[in-house]
This record gives structure tokens, sequence and C-alpha cells, in this order.
């Protein structure tokens, strides 16, 4: 990695406040307009492999938790679902299983090519970050006839991108199941669940070790659900139109962690799954919150704050009272030593949590790693 220090640059290093108050009227455009409290999910352990057929109807996932149910994905912003949405998770030495049951009184789809945009029907989506850097991650997105597009993306569109279409999920197994018909308007259905297995030799790609999880270790997951206003003409659905301006009314977006943003990549929003060792139904396992965590937060701050600087002069810079900070929110840390090094282009912000003595580094385009 070529490092910023290595050109010609302006240092500065100061101390921030820290606080845990509520957002003032000055919060950046680009910050999500929620507190950082990702939903966290342990994950058990199937003693056997699962039969994908989206039903669900092995002993191992009726012992198995369903995480909390979807919300907006603005969270408590807006309204809550008009249907409910939940997901379920196991993991074994070969995949990661997700299941999910999403209600729905009108099942309908349209797209059976695989790697069509997906999101132009009603589907439900994956975001998987191993590592929890928000680079290299993946997005696996189905529809209720299982028809999936998946890729994986260098970077959050926000930072670049691109994604890669072309990607091959080799080993990926997914299958769904209707309560109800596809693609009948004269009935009411029940709901269309699905079961996917993620294969360990196709995630681990973006583990920097290249090795599956051990017990204890966290990843960075999220789920949503893409849902369409609809209504029936000539004996078909068909998305409803705003009659004032002729246009296709927006998508409901539900996510199990909200993000606070209408926007699935930002990853450092997205929900903890930490592997448990234990066989689900067996013992309970206890979530571990990495209190590094809170001093990413505080630098994915800092980020926010320069990126607006930066969209606004053309330039960054190592100035809080430029940046608009004076105070950052970060649960458990009272006081911040940020050090930033920064060109008109480029930039990168450090800090070590006064409590761990972890020190973590973000840079310009949000990737953000630990220095020890």
């Amino acid at each position: 990695m070529r490092r910023i220090c290595t050109l010609l640059v302006l240092s500065y290093t100061f101390l921030w406040g820290m606080e845990v108050s509520g957002q003032t009227a000055n919060t950046p455009a680009m910050q999500p307009k929620l507190p950082f409290n990702p939903r966290q999910y342990l994950c058990y352990k199937t003693p056997y492999e699962l039969t994908i057929d989206g039903k669900m109807d092995e002993d191992i996932w009726e012992k198995t938790p369903w995480t909390e149910d979807f919300e907006d994905i603005e969270g408590h912003l807006k309204p809550k679902p008009l249907y409910r949405t939940r997901t379920k998770m196991l993991w074994d030495e070969n995949y990661l299983y997700v299941a999910a049951e999403l209600e729905e009184p009108h099942i309908w789809a349209n797209i059976t090519e695989r790697d069509a945009i997906m999101y132009f029907n009603n589907d439900f989506e994956i975001f998987i970050d191993p590592d929890g850097d928000t680079h290299l991650y993946y997005e696996f997105e189905y529809n209720a006839y299982a028809t999936r597009w998946d890729l994986i993306l260098v970077k959050p569109y926000r930072d670049g991108g691109p994604y890669m279409n072309a990607w091959d999920v080799r080993g990926m197994l997914v299958a769904t199941h209707l309560d109800g018909t596809i693609n009948h308007p004269n009935d009411v259905d029940k709901s269309w669940s699905i079961e996917v297995a993620l294969p360990w030799e196709l995630l681990k790609e973006a583990n920097p070790n290249r090795k599956i999880p051990k017990p204890g270790d966290q990843w960075r997951i999220n789920f949503s659900r893409v849902q369409w206003q609809h209504e029936i003409i000539d004996g078909n659905y068909k998305k409803k139109v705003d009659p004032e301006t002729g246009k296709r009314l927006p998508e409901y977006n539900w996510v199990w962690s909200p993000q606070g943003v209408i926007n699935m990549h930002y990853p450092e929003m997205w929900g903890f799954l930490q592997f448990s060792g234990k066989e689900a139904g067996t013992e309970s396992d206890t979530f571990q919150f990495n209190p590094d965590e809170d001093l990413k937060w505080a630098l994915r701050q800092v980020y926010y704050r320069m990126r607006e600087h930066k969209q606004k002069t053309g330039k960054y810079t190592n100035d809080p009272q430029a940046l608009g900070i004076k105070y950052i929110k970060a649960n458990g840390i009272d006081e911040l030593k940020v050090n930033i090094q920064h060109t008109e282009r480029l930039f990168e912000a450090s800090a070590t949590h006064p409590k761990t003595q972890s020190t973590y580094c973000i840079r310009q385009d949000g990737l953000i790693w630990k220095l020890n």
C-alpha cells in the first residue's frame, strides 16, 4: 500500500473531545442520520449439511434464532414496513447458511436471467464485508424465482467503486419456497422464503488471511428487501406511477440493520455477525463487542467531514474549525488524539484508542485498517 507520508504533506495533530449526544443541524449530508448502533447476530453451527430447498424445515433451523424484524433503511425516521421480513443464519465447515422469510400477499417476479438487475423486482439482498474495512465486499440479490445477481464491490460507489458483475460464484446454492402462487393477482398469498448456502471457498476471497472464520470472529453483514408498490391492471401486476409526475413511485427499502441513509453501500453501518463454535439449540453464546469499533466510527466521522470539505473547497484540510468538528460521537472515548496528513487530493487520519491502545487509520477513499 502506498502511504501518503511518502508525499509532500501537511501534518497536524490535535485533541478532539468526544461526546455521545445527538447530531446537530450541521451534520454533513453524507453522514448517516442515525447513531452508530449496528445490529448483532450470533451465528451458531449446524452439525450436518443443510438441504437447500427454501423450506427451512430441518430441526436445526427450528433451534436457530431469528434476527429482529426488518426496519426501513432510515430506521425510526420512516414508518414501519408494511410486511414482516426476518432472517436466520447457521454455519459449518463448508458454508454460511442464510435463510429469510418475507411476508407477501402478492408474490410476483419477471426476471429469469442471471446477473440481471434484480432490484427491478421485489427481492432479497445479502451484503457481506469479511474484514470490516468497507472495501472488497459481496452483494447477492435474489427474487422469488431464485434468480440471482451476484457481484463484488472493490469500493463503495461513493468512493468510486467499481463493481465486478462478471464475477462467477461457484458452489453457491439457492432455493425459494412459495406459500402461495406467483404472478396470480386474483388470489392472496402468505409469504415466500429463501435459503442460500454461501461456500467459504468463495467468501474467504475477501478475507485478508483467506481462511474460513473461527469461533469468536466477527464479520459485517446486512440484509435488504426491495419492495415495489404495485397495482393490478388487466390482470397483471404493474408498478404504481405518480399521477402528477408520470414517474414510477420509489421502492421501499427494508433492512435488518438500519443504515440511516438511503444507500446500502455504507458498510460501516452494517450489522455484526459473530461466529459461535456451539451448536444451535445447545448452549447459548454471548456477543463480545470490540471497543475498537468505536475508534473506527470516530475516524469515519473525520472521513465524512473531509469528503464534505473537499466537495465544497476542492481540497482537504487538517483544520478542525474548517471541518466543522468540535465534538465527535464515540462511545467510551472521552478524548481522542487525531493525526491528519494530507495533500490537496489525498489524506490519512489516524488515532489510537486510549483504552485498547489499538491504532487505526482511514484514508480519502474510506479504507480503514489497523496499524497495530
